[in-house]
């Protein structure tokens, strides 16, 4: 799915320090590749209060000092990808039809550059060709209005959408009459949401950067911080130098759990000066995660029979409940099962166990290696019970973080893009926009693909992104997209959910973030949510890639109104200064709050996190261990346990090149690691081709064929590969139950010499 590699693939582990020169030569290199001459303006204005535009890769908060270089490798990359100067128009389109481009490599259409014009699809001639807005708008309401029921149509939303973009969006779906909103968030972090909001009453994390600029321990579980939230390294090289302990936990010790430089820390640059960013690594099985921290649990319960001080009792007894049952189950687990099931030895276990029990505040910090398992709800309320045992919830350097991936995914969610939302979500929407919105809970990602296929969703609608690369079961995938009445693209760039579509297609390309969004009031700002809750505005600096581009506001009130004719909402007037969405957003969003006044201030503001003031919205009031049974994760023999993963050198389904620098990988893409004695016991040696084949619950297989195996430090019984290549082996009945998530990180597999 990458580009054609420019010489033959090569494996050489890593031994360098995150970020620094290697980071500094790949930007370099990159931005010179692709002739972005406003590149260095955008470094400049990049995450910078006070005019600046917000990064759209990661959702990592900016820094609360006002770095003027708060940004990262992968951040220039994406920014430099939009500001490409290469177009994409109707030329182009008149030269390739859909079946050629099918063909293309996911690089190449990408690389193709920023979309110009509204297109339609032409079956006759296999075409896309040029249509007006005006005309496409009313392909969209037209099809709409024609729909037997409103739950026959899907709103999908890419993390990247603005909070304002967001809030309209969730508003035309629920005018229509459906809550058939599906997001990126229901492939990836649905199950910490979940798990938080029943341990304590809310969705997200309590943490904010103070927190990590004043935490004894850190604990990083399942995350690539160096390739998915590179700007995190930061915060490690800083928590290390201050003396605080870091314990990475992850099957792969990856470049981020090692050492960095920081590119905009000059000294350290000019004298190649590196800073460790952890003071111990664990290996925890695929899927192992939830034993370990079980075993932390019950070293700290074993500890607190000698130790009084090793619990915070006095927390537990006025906070919590369901202690004494928690306490129970961990005595009732045996070290033998903790050991087995994690993949570590006790003594390990212990020494972190030694780590957390002797820090003052500890914060746990995690990604989708927690979460995309059937178990993952489990497992983030596991976290949970870990913390609320020493009291580290409720006070400055102490709480659970979770590590969103992608810009403003948090913010979607907040702003209303949720397939179950609340009924006092939905009572304040109604009093506020005068609608009568639906009741019944509507379709998540992997329901409205089963929907798609099964012909019960006829309309497909994308804010951004790359659905049909993203999602699991990438045939079944397909096939439920073909199988549309109609889908819409809105998006900056060529991608394959552009040439995978339904019977009609349009694609309506929108401005970047990077962009400037002219309306009748002016210059438009948008808001958005990082990670920890920061709400900040952020406003484009260049002139759009093409005088026919939309902002994504705008395109959303166009085909609103000609869906909803006589609707009385004033989609106009609201596109005429988004001011006025957010004044309704203020009064409809809890914690949005004057939030035209507060978004100015420097940095914007944070959204109220009841639970870090340790009023926790539950059905007891009291935040709530949870006694879950630990899940068997051992693979059965012969087998291996695949977790998918990004690149050092791709954002989501955007692939730069096919180089992983952090993992030593040149010129590669279609490998799976394994563990050098999981090899030899197959008789598979380095850069043998391979054959993978998934099995999934229903007992159907899948298989991707002469793959290179690559030897790596990873736990035995566990295999990585790259998404999306690896998602064609990710059953889609493969979902947590839990959570409704796919379990992209824990594929049961075989490995086998390729046939």
């Amino acid at each position: 799915m990458g580009p054609v590699p420019e010489g033959e693939p090569e494996f050489h582990p890593y031994h360098h320090p995150a970020a620094g020169w290697g980071a500094a030569k790949s930007v370099t290199r990159f931005m010179a590749r692709e002739r972005a001459t406003d590149g260095p303006r955008a470094i400049l204005k990049m995450n910078h209060e006070n005019g600046g535009f917000d990064c759209p890769g990661c959702a990592w908060p900016d820094d609360l000092k006002g770095l003027k270089l708060d940004i990262c490798e992968n951040g220039i990359k994406h920014v430099t990808w939009e500001m490409t100067p290469k177009r994409v128009g109707r030329d182009f389109f008149a030269a390739h039809s859909v079946t050629e481009l099918s063909e293309w490599t996911d690089y190449a259409l990408e690389d193709q550059g920023r979309l110009t014009e509204p297109m339609v699809y032409d079956p006759d001639t296999d075409h896309y060709v040029p249509i007006s807005w005006r005309d496409a708008f009313e392909l969209v309401g037209r099809t709409l209005r024609e729909l037997d029921d409103p739950n026959q149509a899907s709103f999908y939303t890419s993390g990247r959408l603005g909070n304002e973009a967001t809030f309209l969006y969730q508003l035309w779906a629920r005018e229509l009459g459906t809550n058939n909103l599906p997001d990126c968030s229901n492939m990836c972090h649905e199950a910490s949401g979940r798990a938080l909001q029943a341990a304590l009453g809310t969705g997200k994390g309590t943490c904010d950067l103070k927190d990590w600029e004043s935490t004894d321990a850190l604990f990083i579980m399942g995350v690539n911080a160096a390739s998915n939230a590179p700007r995190m390294l930061t915060a490690l090289a800083e928590a290390y130098h201050r003396g605080a302990q870091i314990v990475h936990v992850n099957p792969l010790v990856e470049a981020a759990a090692t050492r960095t430089i920081i590119p905009h820390d000059f000294t350290d640059m000019a004298l190649n000066k590196s800073t460790r960013t952890s003071t111990l690594n664990l290996q925890v099985r695929i899927g192992g995660d939830m034993a370990f921290l079980r075993g932390l649990a019950k070293a700290v319960l074993e500890q607190s029979g000698t130790d009084p001080k090793a619990l915070d009792q006095e927390f537990i007894d006025r906070h919590t409940t369901g202690f004494e049952e928690y306490r129970a189950l961990c005595e009732d687990t045996s070290w033998d099962e903790i050991e087995r099931q994690s993949g570590l030895t006790r003594e390990a276990i212990l020494k972190a166990a030694r780590v957390y029990g002797e820090a003052d505040r500890s914060i746990i910090s995690w990604c989708l290696g927690v979460t995309q398992h059937e178990h993952g709800v489990d497992t983030v309320r596991e976290i949970v019970n870990v913390l609320l045992l020493r009291g580290n919830l409720g006070r400055e350097g102490a709480g659970p973080s979770p590590v969103r991936g992608h810009s403003n995914v948090q913010g979607n969610r907040t702003c209303g893009i949720d397939h179950r939302p609340t009924e006092e979500f939905l009572q304040r929407l109604a009093d506020v926009c005068k609608i009568d919105p639906p009741r019944a809970h509507g379709l998540d990602t992997v329901h409205t693909i089963k929907a798609m296929r099964a012909g019960d969703v006829k309309v497909f609608v994308g804010m951004g992104g790359n659905f049909a690369l993203a999602a699991p079961d990438t045939p079944y995938t397909y096939a439920a997209l073909r199988n549309c009445e109609l889908t819409v693209q809105v998006s900056t760039k060529l991608n394959r959910s552009h040439v995978v579509h339904g019977r009609k297609a349009l694609i309506l390309p929108c401005l970047g973030r990077t962009e400037k969004d002219q309306q009748k009031a002016g210059v438009q700002s948008t808001s958005v949510e990082d990670s920890m809750s920061m709400v900040h505005l952020s406003v484009g600096m260049k002139r759009p890639a093409s005088k026919h581009l939309l902002s994504e506001p705008a395109i959303i009130a166009g085909m609103a109104r000609a869906t909803l004719p006589e609707s009385d909402t004033p989609w106009e007037w609201y596109i005429e200064d988004y001011d006025r969405v957010r004044d309704t957003m203020a009064q409809v969003l809890d914690g949005f709050e004057d939030c035209n006044r507060r978004v100015r201030l420097p940095l914007g503001f944070r959204i109220k996190q009841p639970a870090r003031e340790l009023v926790f919205l539950t059905e007891s009031g009291k935040a709530e261990f949870s006694t879950a049974p630990l899940p068997d994760v051992v693979p059965a023999a012969g087998t291996l346990a695949l977790g998918t993963m990004r690149s050092h050198d791709q954002w989501n389904t955007t692939i730069y090149s096919d180089n992983d620098r952090y993992r030593g990988i040149k010129n590669l893409r279609s490998l799976v690691f394994m563990n050098k004695d999981d090899m030899r016991e197959r008789g598979i040696s380095e850069m043998d081709p391979v054959d993978i084949t998934s099995t999934a619950r229903d007992g159907s297989t899948r298989s991707l064929n002469g793959y290179l195996a690559i030897p790596y430090d990873m736990p035995r019984g566990c295999a990585a590969g790259y998404m999306p290549e690896m998602n064609v082996l990710c059953a889609l009945d493969d979902y947590s139950t839990q959570s409704d998530q796919p379990i992209m990180k824990h594929v049961k597999v075989t490995v086998e010499p390729a046939g």
